[in-house]
């Protein structure tokens, strides 16, 4: 046990060793895989289930004229470019373009080529045009965005080009040019769309970024170069894709009005089947944009008004349902509608799977033809594959300064924030400045108002001179959660010198059951116990003789009794449910934290007792921003806590903003903060912020551990 004088004292963390074996099987021979987490499934189902419909219902609700829209519809527009990480758009740097060959049919020519949208980052496609048009003929064009269609062989990509190149060839042989580019993930030189389904990059949330931005980003500077190109009319372009394709017209359509008509296949449907009916599962990160302003997606397809758009979809595919398809229709028809263009908004339905059919194809091409040529000819051909993929290869070998393969770590700007403020008026104009924008971008799916907490008394016993008391409060809406006290039994709560607010991570958890179970275990009877730690029962029985000291722990949402299903799948669908909620999991837990201080405020006799809060690993980082929010808290107690964001916790868009060093430096103001780790290194912005504005000494710690 650590032990200082008075006022010093910081209640022992275990080894991380321990903290490791206890964070695995428990007593019972139970991991937080196999365990029963029933309970928490059910919460979790039933809080997605309420936020999802309180998005829904206000998704363009108090939209009741044109005037109404049309007064918002360029904030919703910059909106979406700032949660695609556009804002402020990147520069339109020279594409560079280049073709590297061509591919000759008997009725159009396919250019290869490629360009970059930035440099370093290329862009693949081919570009189809027709041979049968006049000299100075101006042809209307279409940008076809591929799908999740990987053409691969013998470790060449050739890009989702080459499967949809049937796409290209009919637009061609109909009289338009169609240019169809290639995914990041799925294109010549391969990039990652799958960061937080496969990969576990949960700093993309923290960075803003989503490879949904980079797809459409390469469509904008697609129409660019369509633009730049003598024998296209720059003011008829349509665009269309299917499935990824789908969601990238999407994309490009709300964005940019040089797009005259949209027909996106399979690429849309509403929250409620994503986070609810969980079609999540089936889709990886390029689906979604990082959901900063808490949109339903019918908001997306609304910014495409009153320009004609077709909503294409089979009545069977599994992961953009009918039903949401629908309820999405119903939303946007009500803006066109608007407008007096209801006779620009389609909804096509067939029957099917999720595949490329040629119902959904024929339809598709009806409406270009009758949008963008102003015609409606009888369709007497059909899309076939013409070419074999090397046909429609455009690098014989991959440029040696492409960056596609590592763009998630450039394509957003993050904050560089080195120098500590020069003055007091400095500082304060960046605190103020980082406290607003969290609220705004990082927590801005906290609940907008302060519900009651309901703080319900569950269980008190003493042995052995110890208290344990425990309460149950509600965070929010469908969040029950449990918040246990002990202190030196007879002491009434007023009695105190001060309160320490433990949140702990499910290593903690254990630690914490561990540490109660040699005298408690009978009123922890519906927890899953791990074996009794007798040393550390021992060390609270000698801390609550020597000190008048109140000691709580909580457990936030997916922890201890509220875990929920931890299969790696579900795990991780459950953290991209939140960020299409515009929350994180870490986000919703520095709620959890703060309403665990406000219910342990609200104990009789607690309100003025000295909070202090303590945490590890990332749950340090989750205490940090809760004493944020909270008032007076008088000490943070650090362990481990990381030294950036990238490695957590992670809330949406912070790096944008500040970092981890940054929000130390904000709390070291307001509370004495006691760092504990392996090293003095890795505050410097904290310290030298301290000594410029001349803060106590005691205000920041760094605490080097040694060896036990």
């Amino acid at each position: 046990m650590r032990k200082r004088s008075a006022g010093e004292w910081t209640w022992p963390l275990l080894s991380l060793g321990l903290a490791v074996v206890l964070a695995g099987a428990d007593a019972n021979g139970q991991t937080p895989a196999t365990r029963d987490t029933s309970r928490g499934d059910r919460m979790i189902a039933d809080y997605f289930r309420t936020e999802t419909a309180r998005l829904s219902e206000r998704c363009l609700a108090d939209i009741e004229t044109l005037e109404d829209w049309t007064s918002r519809r360029e904030e919703y527009r910059r909106q979406l470019f700032e949660m695609l990480g556009l804002d402020p758009l990147p520069e339109r740097t020279p594409l560079n373009p280049e073709v590297t060959a061509r591919t000759d049919h008997k009725e159009f020519t396919v250019e290869r080529l490629h360009f970059q949208s930035r440099p370093g980052l290329y862009v693949t496609g081919n570009l189809y045009l027709p041979k049968n048009r006049g000299a100075d003929e101006k042809l209307p064009a279409v940008l076809y965005v591929c799908g999740h269609a990987r053409v691969k062989k013998d470790g060449i990509s050739y890009g989702g080009k080459a499967h949809y190149q049937h796409h290209g060839g009919w637009f061609a042989r109909n009289g338009y040019a169609c240019l169809i580019i290639d995914t990041l993930q799925m294109g010549e030189i391969e990039g990652l769309h799958h960061g937080t389904y496969h990969e576990n990059m949960w700093w993309w949330f923290a960075r803003g970024y989503t490879p949904a931005g980079v797809e459409a980003w390469n469509c904008i500077r697609a129409l660019d170069y369509l633009q730049s190109r003598p024998e296209i009319d720059g003011e008829r372009i349509g665009v269309t894709g299917r499935s990824g394709g789908g969601a990238y017209s999407w994309w490009i359509a709300a964005l940019d009005d040089r797009i005259k008509c949209a027909v996106p296949v399979a690429g849309i449907t509403d929250l409620e089947n994503h986070v609810v009916d969980g079609v999540i599962e089936g889709h990886c990160d390029c689906m979604f944009m990082v959901h900063t302003y808490r949109w339903d997606y019918p908001l997306v397809a609304a910014l495409v008004a009153p320009r004609p758009l077709l909503i294409s979809n089979t009545d069977k595919d599994p992961i953009f349902p009918l039903e949401g398809v629908v309820r999405l229709h119903s939303k946007v028809r009500k803006i066109y509608q608007l407008y007096g263009a209801g006779k620009s908004l389609g909804l096509h339905i067939t029957e099917g799977p999720h595949t490329d059919t040629q119902e959904l194809r024929i339809h598709a091409f009806h409406w270009m033809n009758k949008h963008l040529k102003k015609e409606d000819p009888l369709i007497d051909t059909v899309a076939t594959k013409l070419f074999e993929p090397a046909e429609l290869r455009v690098f014989q070998q991959l440029p040696e300064d492409a960056k596609n393969a590592n763009i998630h770590d450039t394509f957003t700007p993050t904050a560089n924030i080195s120098e500590a403020p020069k003055n007091a008026a400095e500082w304060k104009q960046q605190r103020d400045g980082w406290l607003a924008v969290l609220k705004q971008k990082s927590f801005a799916g906290w609940p907008e108002e302060l519900g009651p907490l309901d703080v319900k008394p569950a269980l008190s016993a003493q042995r052995d001179g110890i208290q344990l008391s425990a309460y149950d409060f509600t965070s929010q809406d469908n969040i029950r959660l449990r918040l246990y006290v002990l202190q030196r039994a007879g002491l009434k709560p007023e009695d105190l010198e001060l309160v320490v607010l433990n949140s702990v991570d499910e290593a903690g958890w254990k630690k914490f059951l561990a540490s109660v179970r040699p005298a408690f275990a009978e009123e922890l009877k519906d927890e899953v116990l791990p074996e009794a730690d007798t040393a550390a029962y021992e060390d609270l029985k000698k801390m609550f003789s020597s000190f008048k000291w109140g000691m709580a722990y909580v457990a936030p949402r997916g922890v201890g009794p509220t875990l929920w299903d931890q299969t790696p799948k579900k795990h991780t669908q459950h953290q991209r449910r939140f960020q299409l909620l515009g929350q994180t999991w870490d986000g919703m837990q520095v709620w959890d934290v703060r309403r665990a201080a406000q219910a342990l405020r609200s104990v009789a006799g607690m309100k003025d007792i000295p909070l202090w809060m303590q945490g590890e690993r990332s749950m340090a980082g989750i205490v940090l921003y809760a004493s944020l929010f909270e008032p007076d808290v008088a000490r943070l107690d650090l362990w481990n806590l990381p030294q950036s964001h990238h490695e957590g916790p992670y809330f949406l868009n912070v790096l944008r903003f500040l970092d981890v060093p940054q929000a130390v430096a904000m709390a070291a103001e307001r509370s004495k903060v006691r760092i504990y780790q392996d090293s003095a290194e890795g505050w410097d912005y904290a310290k030298q912020t301290a000594a410029q504005l001349g803060w106590d000494e005691k205000q920041l710690q760094i605490r080097v551990a040694k060896p036990e």
